[in-house]
């Protein structure tokens, strides 16, 4: 019997430092094929994960535990007494944000709560802590926003912070009626599928987008709560985002080499090079021209 060996790719992490002691981690395969991601982190840090899409599991002790995680749900890891090296494999197309937290800086965020989170008060210091969670609908509202950001790159960080701090806050929050009295539209799950279909619908037909009225008629959506809705789980009007999501895919066709710049423009909607250059240059304050000669 033939046994054919499994094809997996090493994906890379992308890792931002956000404040001291915080580090924000976007672990992303759009590959046909399986991808594993290694980031080394010291034992002093709590890991939050967050599978936004597809699937992932997350193995420690060379492989003797995993814990999967699936889209729409969250792990919660910290061990004080044991090295927790992330190993985590992702399914294709597939996404996970992750937040390491130094324990020092976790207590001085929450020093006057620290008795009503179970893993900070007394009776636990020293343990290791594990927790599954499903993703409230705010938390994935704020990762969302985190992904799909349209602020500029230099105040990127700055964003990140806010975010960061909002998403514990959402996150160890125990009023359950929070979500909904900050977001009324996201109490109807039918209208988070309809806002998400929305948006697989511009993307994949980004260089013809079908007008907001056609759209919030083909989702079966009001034009109003696709507008609202939209802005609140992806933090940017569809037009906003459908730009920025444009704009990086431009970045990735000129990074490959194997477009010019009128190609891609044609690739990504423009009728003209010009209206390309200027979007191009107003998203990443230089020429695809430039951009292309600094690789």
């Amino acid at each position: 019997m033939e046994i054919k060996e499994k094809n997996i790719a090493i994906g890379a992490v992308q890792d931002f430092l956000v404040d001291e002691g915080i580090i924000f981690l976007k672990l992303s395969n759009n590959n046909d094929l399986e991808s594993l991601f290694d980031y080394n982190i010291d034992k002093s840090h709590i890991q939050f994960h967050f599978c936004l899409k597809g699937d992932s599991k997350f193995q420690f002790n060379n492989g003797s535990y995993s814990f999967p995680v699936t889209s729409g749900n969250s792990i919660l890891l910290y061990n004080p007494n044991q090295e927790l090296p992330i190993k985590a494999s992702l399914a294709s197309n597939s996404l996970v944000l992750s937040v390491l937290i130094s324990i020092k800086k976790f207590h001085s965020l929450f020093s006057n709560q620290a008795n009503q989170i179970s893993f900070l008060n007394q009776d636990n210091i020293g343990n290791k802590f594990y927790k599954e969670k499903k993703l409230a609908p705010m938390i994935s509202v704020v990762l969302n926003q985190m992904v799909q950001q349209s602020v500029h790159q230099s105040m990127y960080k700055l964003y990140l912070r806010a975010k960061v701090f909002e998403l514990m806050s959402l996150y160890f929050n125990k009023d359950k009626e929070m979500d909904i009295e900050q977001c009324p539209f996201l109490v109807d799950d039918k209208n988070i599928k309809k806002i998400r279909n929305a948006k697989e619908i511009i993307i994949s037909r980004m260089t013809e987008p079908p007008t907001l009225t056609d759209l919030a008629t083909e989702v079966e959506i009001s034009l109003k709560k696709l507008k609202e809705g939209f802005k609140q789980v992806y933090g940017a009007s569809v037009y906003v985002f459908l730009l920025d999501y444009k704009m990086q895919v431009s970045k990735r066709l000129l990074s490959s080499g194997n477009y010019n710049v009128n190609e891609v423009a044609l690739k990504v909607g423009y009728s003209t090079a010009t209206h390309f250059i200027n979007a191009f240059k107003k998203k990443f304050g230089t020429t695809p021209k430039k951009y292309l000669m600094s690789l």
